[in-house]
């Protein structure tokens, strides 16, 4: 018997286009880890994309197209939380898979360990452990 499917607890998944999505979802698979959730559209078009992000949240993205909702491709950025015991290695697949890396690994001030890569569309992608301020307790 199946596990069933849950609903996944709220999180924040920021949305950007793509001129060449399909290619994209490859690379952002490749280059960075991320899974394919699900994606619509048909030949070189993609409608909807969802790329999750293994420890919680992805990303959504499609085909860039002229609606006029200010949406422009190639400048989105996105900080992206890893694991401490990862980061290194996250930091050497993306390297090993070509991405251009635009800022090298580095330890923050504030006790992050980060880098930085673009993606064949222009994208900036923030890789690092720091995973925000503690929340208070409720």
């Amino acid at each position: 018997m199946t596990e069933p499917l849950s609903d996944p607890p709220p999180s924040v998944w920021p949305t950007f286009r793509a001129r060449d999505p399909r290619a994209l979802i490859t690379f952002l698979i490749e280059a960075f880890g991320f899974e394919e959730g699900a994606v619509y559209g048909e030949g070189d078009r993609v409608d909807h994309a969802e790329l999750r992000w293994p420890p919680g949240g992805g990303v959504m993205f499609g085909s860039d197209r002229n609606d006029n909702k200010g949406i422009a491709v190639g400048n989105f950025s996105c900080y992206v939380v890893v694991p401490k015991a990862q980061i290194e290695a996250l930091y050497d697949r993306a390297r090993g898979a070509g991405a251009p890396i635009t800022g090298e690994l580095y330890e923050t001030d504030y006790g992050s360990t980060d880098f930085a890569a673009k993606d064949p569309e222009g994208n900036t992608w923030y890789f690092g452990t720091y995973a925000g301020s503690p929340r208070p307790a409720e």
